[in-house]
């Protein structure tokens, strides 16, 4: 019997208890209470079963176009809280649980973050899954089962310490094996051909199996399926090895194996590093890929119709080796001809770009590529004798067909995924307005120029129900008070809610949930770095990955500044503000983990200074994850969305914050503007210098030096991180840091401080301005419905993969 909203909590309970001592193995007397997580879920995932055995057999039955969507990283976060939500049934299940003495949020929070993702590129598939099911498109996910993924972030003296994050150690509860769909990925070898048939052996072999997680959509109308992957060697033992002694040796095709789904992301400055990387790209997508086309000749019998019944995205450049796997298959396996199979894979594959840095594109050297993969080499450079005979023939010069070309022949030879997944992709999209339009205009200029209608754009979304109804219950309630339920199913119904921007008393509830937010999470980060924080300060909030481009560094160096002032001018007015930095950095990325060392640094120092008090604190919170942005996002007043203009494609947390009501500071990137567009120019605060400006400033001779010298505030603050005020054990820490915003200054930093500053002060004048702030802060809740993943999943089906 399926649990509704008004399903019995006796029928609940019993489920409970029959998980516990059946399938857990405990009675109510020994359970602990992980014992009990595990009940609530197995009891909980009877019904997600049915529901997702049914939205299968909808899909198989009708005949239905999936979707397939092809990722290196799903971060996907606490999986039960989300699937009861979407259920209906939190509180039969609170209630079930206190029958026994338990809390049900307690529970929850011994779920573990499983380690799938690094940043917004993974969160953001997981929205697109959620979104997938609540409008009820059958859909995959595709990609790997990370032993220890993204790494767990300790700090140590303020330095960032990567450890393994084991959240598979206690075996997880919502996946499923499914050893029958198990796949051979080759790599190396040799390519033979036979009477005309071109046949490659690879040299080794690795299983992919299959491990399937149920993603429920809202109020559970579709279950569809994460399937991630995980290796084994064909031979896990070399027993003649083994009992020669060689017992480390007997288990080396086990250990290459499981290297390929042990870590997210391993560095690639070594060429060990770049071979794992490019193996593991291979691995995730060509299991995938034949998975898709067994699936389709198994329903459909004949693959020429593969775009009719299956539509693939490739989120971002690390599948894009999917689109020679696919032709691959096409010609190897099913006998098409190039042409057809051309066309074919063309009509099914959409690429979705999602950064412009030159780094991300990737590409690897073609002695690796073609010694890992050579028939797909051959592939390659077929595509690429086509592509370049197409651009010849429309009369491109010689520049442009440079530019195009899947090989790069400038120094070492290197195979461009990204120029692949762009050739082999009949639609191209961007992630923001500004982000689409620089694709046209730089990386992808030329290939613009010969496929001048492939290039759109889908603004990125989020899921407003993990987001808001989630993450935020109090102002989730209030909404609801205000407005009625329809924006839980329709995000855009938000808008109503501006009839009360200008209602004081509703603004003050605003205000009160803000503060009982902030109140939770002063706690909690009390507990993880023993700092106290006044809730009645202004929540400042820069949480995402460490990059020199996501400009943590002007944020920490506007900090000194604002410290400096505060000592210098106690007789002012300030603003109590907590500056709240969170974040990881790429174990190999060395001024990435300098800034957060800088950050505790600046912390240790400022938080200790009695001559600021409560007017100024710092905290960087350790190992930042899904789990803590629930917490933080409810209750930051201010969003720093601060990159160089053109340099962030579009930016979901930006999303996130104005859900909740946190008033954006950021420059005129990613879909900064279009979240500027929605919510009003006067509900925002805008700083710096424009992507064109910032083009122009490198074209002509940017001198940051002079800069510098010419803002007293920047060059005293950059001035005392450098001669070791924040750092006195090692004076010079900083100093290179510092030498490199002289010499080069590539972000922009020191020409968009005095901007940033004068922003920061208008912020304390907005801030003072307590029914100004408060109506902000609800015209942006109200504007932001626009955002939410369901209107960006729908502009995709429609205009991408034609299920809607």
């Amino acid at each position: 019997m399926t649990i509704g909203p008004n399903g019995k909590v006796q029928e609940l309970e019993a489920r409970i208890l029959g998980a516990l001592r059946h399938r857990v193995g405990k009675n109510e007397r020994a359970a602990k209470p992980h014992d009990w997580y595990n009940a609530a879920v197995l009891a909980l995932r009877d019904d997600i079963i049915d529901n997702w055995f049914a939205s299968t057999s909808r899909a198989h039955e009708a005949g239905a176009k999936r979707v397939y969507y092809l990722s290196l990283e799903f971060l996907i976060g606490r999986l039960l809280r989300d699937a009861l939500s979407n259920l209906g049934v939190t509180r039969e299940m609170e209630q079930a649980l206190r029958e026994h003495g338990l809390d049900l949020a307690a529970l929850e929070e011994l779920e573990p973050d499983a380690a799938l993702g690094n940043g917004g590129l993974g969160r953001l598939a997981a929205c697109f899954m959620e979104s997938l099911a609540s409008l009820d498109i059958p859909a995959f996910g595709y990609g790997i089962r990370y032993i220890n993924g993204m790494f767990r972030q300790r700090i140590d003296d303020g330095w960032q310490v990567e450890l393994p994050e084991t959240w598979l150690a206690h075996g997880n509860p919502w996946e499923f094996e499914r050893r029958e769909s198990s796949y051979l990925v080759g790599f190396g070898g040799e390519v033979t051909s036979d009477a005309g048939k071109i046949r490659w052996t690879p040299g080794e072999k690795i299983e992919a199996t299959a491990v399937d997680t149920p993603v429920v959509g809202w109020q559970g109308k579709r279950v569809n399926t994460l399937r991630l992957w995980t290796a084994n060697a064909m031979d896990p033992i070399q027993l003649d090895a083994f009992n020669a002694g060689d017992h480390a040796g007997a288990l080396a095709g086990q250990v290459r194996a499981d290297s390929l789904v042990r870590v997210l992301y391993p560095a690639d400055s070594t060429p060990a590093g770049q071979e794992l990387r490019l193996r593991q790209e291979f691995f995730f997508s060509s299991a995938s890929i034949q998975d898709i086309v067994r699936r389709h000749v198994q329903y459909y019998g004949d693959i020429r119709t593969l775009p009719d019944k299956a539509a693939i995205q490739l989120n971002d450049t690390h599948p894009s080796v999917a689109v020679a796997e696919l032709m691959r298959l096409l010609k190897d396996e099913h006998g098409l001809d190039f042409d057809e199979a051309w066309d074919i894979t063309r009509a099914t594959i959409g690429y979705t770009n999602h950064t412009l840095l030159p780094e991300a594109l990737e590409s690897w050297p073609l002695p690796l590529f073609e010694r890992l993969l050579p028939r797909h080499m051959q592939i390659v450079y077929a595509i690429n004798a086509k592509v370049l005979r197409e651009a010849r023939k429309a009369g491109l010069d010689d520049a442009a067909i440079s530019a195009i070309s899947l090989i790069d022949e400038h120094g070492e030879r290197r195979v461009r995924m990204a120029n692949l997944a762009f050739v082999g992709a009949h639609s191209v999209n961007g992630v923001a307005a500004l982000h689409t339009d620089l694709m046209k205009q730089t990386v992808f200029a030329n290939l613009h120029q010969l496929y001048p209608d492939r290039i759109n754009n889908k603004t990125n979304g989020v899921t407003p129900r993990r987001w808001l109804h989630q993450s935020n219950p109090r102002l989730t309630s209030l909404i609801r008070e205000g407005i009625g339920n329809g924006f839980m199913a329709e995000a855009e119904q938000l808008a109503s809610l501006s009839k009360f921007a200008g209602d004081a008393a509703f603004g003050e509830r605003v205000d009160e949930i803000k503060r009982a937010n902030k109140v939770d999470l002063s706690n909690t980060l009390r507990e993880i770095t023993g700092i106290r924080l006044d809730p009645d300060a202004l929540f400042d909030v820069q949480i995402k990955r460490i990059h020199e481009y996501k400009r943590q560094l002007l944020n920490l160096i506007e900090t000194v500044a604002l410290y400096d002032q505060i000592r210098s001018h106690p007789e002012r007015d300030w603003v109590p503000r907590v500056k709240i930095f969170g974040g990881k950095a790429a174990p190999t990325y060395h001024n990435a983990k300098l800034i957060i060392k800088l950050a505790n640094d600046i912390a240790k120092r400022i938080n200790c200074d009695p001559s600021v008090g409560e007017l100024l604190k710092v905290v960087f919170v350790p190992n930042y994850n899904v789990s803590l942005a629930e917490r933080i996002i409810p209750a930051a007043d201010l969003s720093e969305q601060i990159s160089t203009a053109g340099m962030e494609a579009s930016g979901t947390g930006n999303m996130k914050f104005a859900f909740n009501g946190a008033l954006t500071i950021g420059t005129l990137d990613g879909a900064n503007i279009e979240i500027m567009d929605r919510v009003g120019r006067e509900n925002i605060v805008i700083f710096g210098m424009t992507a064109e400006e910032v083009a122009a400033q490198r074209a002509n001779g940017y001198n940051p030096r002079a800069v510098i010298e010419g803002s007293r505030e920047l060059a005293q603050a950059v001035n005392s991180i450098a001669n070791g005020v924040f750092s006195p054990d090692e004076p010079d820490r900083y100093k290179g840091l510092m030498d490199a915003l002289y010499s080069s200054d590539w972000f922009m930093v020191a020409a968009d401080f005095d901007a940033y500053a004068a922003a920061q002060r208008e912020v304390d004048g907005r801030w003072r301005d307590r029914a100004a702030w408060r109506k902000s802060a609800i015209m942006n809740i109200a504007n932001v419905g626009w955002f939410s993943s369901d209107r960006t999943i729908g502009e995709y089906a429609r205009e991408i993969w034609g299920v809607l």
